[in-house]
């Protein structure tokens, strides 16, 4: 029993719904890399670049506050967020594309593309000051989320699984599932969204789940993102000092989300040992 999994992006039907909705021909030319659900390169009619992202289920109404919005907020500072190029409704979801930013996603951390990243989330602190529009982010710690942080697969998997669920929904009992405050969350601030070249960071991608929280948030999830394959030890360290100065009432949500986001995901797309992993990681600060 592996649980409903997620499909990755099928860019050719969204390209030709594009075409049909909006007489833009986009070429396609190939699946950008990284990332579970994936984008696509493309080629406008001028020669420009962007990158095809599909979000199902969604109206474009929704998105304008919090996808659409949030890049463009920051890129107004000089952050460098992607420029939306089109936003388009079609059927029972959004098609987006962006530009392609300079760079490649980063493959390696170490600690001076650690200290860039944070000063990046730095950035997110205060960000939404006056824009009450934009809304703030769920947790899903006690209900489901939109594909993602589904609590039935732990229950099910193990008995370890299903007591870290339990810990999980109690923590959910004692802080509100949409937290308040000004700052930017990107909601997925993991490596493979940040663009490199030459060793300087150039780029933050994949804005769809970016909406208001703490911005301490987005740490959480860049921890969660490092192992060892993928970063020196003295990254994580610096990173895991950073994490265990945050305040309770933003590490323990922030990490139950987390792990529970993980090994979910782990559960219904990869290996029983993936799983364990982030057990053992989730088990690490709850």
């Amino acid at each position: 029993m592996t649980g409903p999994r997620t499909a990755r992006l099928d860019a050719r039907p969204v390209a030709d719904a594009v075409r049909d909705r909006t007489g833009v021909r986009l070429v396609i030319e190939g699946p950008g890399p990284g990332g579970q659900v994936g984008a696509a390169y493309v080629r406008w009619p001028d020669g420009r670049r962007g990158v095809l992202t599909w979000r199902p289920g969604v109206t474009l109404a929704q998105v304008a506050n919090g996808a659409l919005a949030v890049p463009a907020l920051l890129r107004a500072t000089g952050y460098p967020a992607p420029a939306t190029q089109l936003a388009v409704q079609i059927s029972d979801g959004v098609a987006m594309v962006q530009e392609r930013l300079p760079g490649t996603a980063v493959q390696h951390v170490d600690t001076a593309l650690l200290d860039q990243a944070l000063a990046l989330a730095g950035q997110h602190a205060g960000a939404l000051a006056g824009h009450p529009e934009v809304p703030a982010l769920p947790r899903y710690l006690r209900a489901d989320g939109p594909g993602y942080c589904l609590h039935g697969p732990l229950g099910w998997f193990s008995p370890r699984a299903a007591r870290l669920e339990r810990r999980i929904a109690a923590i959910g009992g004692q802080y509100p599932d949409r937290p308040a405050g000004d700052d930017v969350v990107h909601g997925d601030f993991h490596h493979e969204n940040l663009l490199a070249q030459g060793g300087r960071l150039t780029g933050v991608v994949d804005w769809d789940g970016a909406g208001r929280g703490d911005h301490r948030f987005d740490l959480v999830t860049l921890r969660f993102g490092l192992r060892p394959d993928n970063s020196t030890a003295a990254a994580r360290a610096r990173l895991d000092a950073v994490v265990d100065q945050l305040p309770g009432d933003v590490l323990t949500p922030a990490w139950a989300h987390m792990s529970l986001r993980m090994a979910d995901w782990a559960i219904r797309h990869f290996d029983p040992a993936d799983v364990s992993y982030w057990l053992d990681l989730a088990e690490t600060r709850l």
